[in-house]
């Protein structure tokens, strides 16, 4: 049976009183369900606001001064010689860490993506450092790290490897933080990595398997072009995670030995809060934010190239 349709005309001619309305709660639910992200847009856009209009002043919590000195915090933060090595220091980690998570992240995936038990419980039990909080984590591998009663050194001269000092000197600070930080988050990646190789058709893998294709032609020309998309994925939520680390440095040695470790949020903490220079610690919190965006924003847009591609659009 055909429908009649219904046109405007014919509901403006519908009296008023005979219009039924929706109850009031059906005509609220959406601005309901919409409430929650606009409280926590609120109470993350105010602080944001509060502290960028801050930055341009002097103040400091024993001096609460609020007049508007526009960019001399900035001009003072870009003239400090810690500025460009808190640059140096969040940069090297952020690369370092992104980097080893991301190649033994396709490893792992890799061993994994075949069908076996060993497989099956490995998948279960690699999300296990994930799921501890990082601080606690960071502060296992503090004592495991000890120089004298740790057992990373006693394992490592089991092996034959002289024993380090881990955090405790700027020479292995870095790479003992990083070390945390592979371990934490390399399952991630791998479970990425891991869901994007399950997820390619078989047919190009088993032609390439009847022609004879060796393992390194198959991986250079197949698995790295469909799986780019997975890997971009990875770098994005990783690389901009280790821009902003905070808790594993600052449970590990709260940015030395020295300065060793002080990348922007260790630097904007402790002159913001630690030394109670609120307006001169803010920069860094910004500068920090503009880079994150601006390489965020950079990686999304590789991504979306890299899945067209992967779809064999472009």
């Amino acid at each position: 049976m055909a429908t009649k349709q219904v046109s405007a005309g014919d509901l403006a001619a519908i009296p008023e009183a005979e219009i039924v309305r929706p109850p009031l709660m059906v005509r609220l639910r959406p601005y309901l369900i919409a409430l929650p992200a606009l409280l926590v847009l609120i109470g993350i856009l105010y602080p944001f606001v509060m502290g960028v209009a801050y930055s341009f002043t002097a103040y400091a919590f024993t001096r609460p001064n609020t007049a508007f000195v526009g960019l001399r915090q900035y001009q003072r933060m870009v003239e400090d010689s810690d500025f460009w090595y808190s640059t140096f220091v969040t940069l090297a980690y952020a690369f370092s860490a992104t980097g080893v998570q991301l190649v033994l992240g396709l490893i792992v995936a890799m061993l994994l993506n075949r069908e076996s038990r060993v497989a099956r419980v490995l998948q279960v039990t690699l999300i296990f450092p994930m799921m501890i909080a990082p601080v606690i984590t960071t502060l296992i591998w503090k004592m495991m790290m000890q120089p004298s009663v740790g057992i990373l050194n006693p394992m490592m001269n089991a092996v034959g490897l002289p024993s380090l000092e881990w955090a405790a000197v700027p020479q292995t600070a870095l790479f003992s933080v990083v070390l945390i930080d592979v371990w934490m988050f390399t399952p991630f990646a791998a479970l990425i990595m891991l869901a994007g190789l399950r997820s390619f058709p078989q047919g190009p893998f088993e032609a390439a398997r009847v022609d004879g294709a060796s393992f390194w032609f198959t991986f250079r020309n197949l698995t790295l072009p469909m799986l780019t998309p997975f890997i971009l994925i990875v770098i994005i939520f990783r690389f901009m995670d280790s821009l902003k680390m905070f808790d594993v440095i600052f449970a590990m040695t709260e940015g030395g030995p020295g300065n060793t470790l002080m990348t922007y949020q260790l630097t904007a903490y402790r002159t913001a809060i630690q030394f109670q220079r609120l307006a001169q610690g803010l920069p860094y919190a910004i500068v920090l934010y503009l880079v994150i965006y601006f390489v965020s924003q950079w990686l999304v847009k590789r991504w979306g190239i890299a899945q067209r591609r992967a779809a064999g659009y472009s």
